[in-house]
């Protein structure tokens, strides 16, 4: 972010109140600073995947269903302060096979309808300005990421499409291999064709991200496909959800080396919520019962599809639910940790929230178990001696910052090759 940006963002959080909450959310207590210092600051979450609830489910995020199990809705939001959120635009690229951009599309025009049947409480932001308009207002910043880029199908003039329907965002891979640039989902696969990390398409795919003004996000991705990113880029970077793997030994998680590339990049790791890849025992835990867990999630889905059933994101969903309770969610503090790690390795410059909400069904931390719970994270925070200051970064100042500085470099490139 510009010095510009930067003293505007100061400037609000020292007296303007958006989404605010009087009362602590239920369960760990949460102290009237915590709630405070949450209240003052801007906060913004980089991954949600509550588009595929939309689409799939018809589920209305003004929803006030006191049984609704989801991590996202506009009251939750409201509770946990939570002020913009980055919804995730995730194509399951098996059963989207040969449609991955009619699905895209989908989604995010789910979105779109979502932030124009609640005008009063939720808007499309596309840019700082956007966000910081949204938290004046008292509105839900909505902003979208498309996580993993078989969704352009191999075509700049679909990336630019989704840039001009909002997305400012675009996760390099999901867990799967594409075209151009390899995944950490499927790296120590043999019977997928790898790249070595980025093809020149996917290094061009970088640099157009950059002209455009969408942020370049590497969760998901192999470790020499993060190395090219990193080299290619012309802007800050994000990790939207990724969490560190020297806590946890997962690939998904990015090595110290990593952590400090992003830094000296000026990027954010926003980090997941996701107790797998938080906690090493849990991690433990999973992966043991993944070869039962695999064969109970396929017997489950061939019975639906022999019932004539269209598989969803809901029905996956409801599986993972109820296999995630065969394992004790792990405590707040291994989130925590994780967050400390980030901030004491790359900086408390380089540190942000990236929650996987609605994406990883009841394996959250004990405490978080929905926006609601954001405040409990500031109280974490605070007792482990961050300053106000610090945490506000954390809640969102340092994803604002690196934003605007993705603004800055598009108009830049954009006004150098008009010249």
């Amino acid at each position: 972010m510009t010095n510009k940006f930067l003293s505007v963002f100061l400037v609000l959080s020292s007296f303007c109140i958006a989404q605010t909450s009087s009362e602590p959310p239920a369960g760990l207590p949460v102290s009237a600073k915590a709630l405070a210092i949450q209240n003052s600051a801007i906060v913004i979450d980089t991954h949600a995947d509550t588009p595929q609830r939309f689409l799939d489910e018809g589920f209305d995020i003004g929803s006030t269903d006191p049984n609704d199990v989801g991590h996202i809705s506009l009251d939750k939001a409201e509770r946990g302060n939570l002020g913009a959120e980055f919804f995730s635009i995730w194509v399951e690229p098996e059963t989207n096979e040969g449609h991955f951009a009619r699905r895209t599309f989908d989604l995010i025009d789910s979105v779109h309808q979502q932030a124009a049947r609640h005008p009063d409480r939720m808007m499309m932001a596309f840019s700082v300005a956007d966000i910081e308009r949204a938290h004046r207002e008292h509105k839900l910043a909505a902003l979208m990421g498309i996580e993993g880029g078989h969704s352009i199908e191999n075509d700049m003039h679909l990336l630019r499409d989704y840039y001009r329907l909002g997305v400012r965002y675009m996760t390099l891979t999901w867990s799967n291999t594409n075209e151009w640039a390899d995944s950490s989902g499927d790296i120590d696969d043999p019977k997928v064709q790898h790249h070595n990390g980025l093809t020149d398409f996917g290094k061009q795919v970088v640099l157009e991200m950059n002209r455009l003004g969408m942020m370049v996000d590497i969760s998901h991705v192999a470790d020499k496909t993060f190395w090219d990113a990193i080299a290619t880029t012309k802007a800050p970077l994000i990790a939207s959800h990724s969490s560190a793997r020297a806590l946890v030994d997962a690939p998904r998680n990015m090595t110290d080396d990593m952590l400090r590339a992003v830094a000296k990049n000026g990027g954010v790791v926003q980090v997941n919520f996701f107790s797998g890849f938080d906690d090493q025992n849990y991690w433990n835990a999973d992966k043991a019962e993944a070869k039962e867990k695999n064969e109970a999630e396929q017997n489950y889905l061939d019975q639906l599809r022999a019932q004539g059933k269209t598989i969803t994101f809901i029905d996956e969903d409801r599986f993972e639910r109820e296999w995630a309770a065969k394992i004790p969610r792990p405590p707040l503090k291994s989130l925590i940790d994780q967050i400390d790690h980030v901030a004491k390795v790359a900086g408390i410059d380089h540190v942000g929230l990236g929650s996987d909400f609605d994406g990883v069904a009841g394996a959250t931390p004990q405490g978080i178990d929905s926006a609601a719970d954001l405040p409990k994270i500031t109280q974490a925070l605070l007792d482990r001696g961050y300053s106000a200051q610090d945490i506000r970064k954390i809640l969102g100042g340092n994803t604002l910052r690196v934003l605007g500085e993705v603004e800055r470099v598009s108009r830049e490139m954009q006004r150098s090759a008009n010249q």
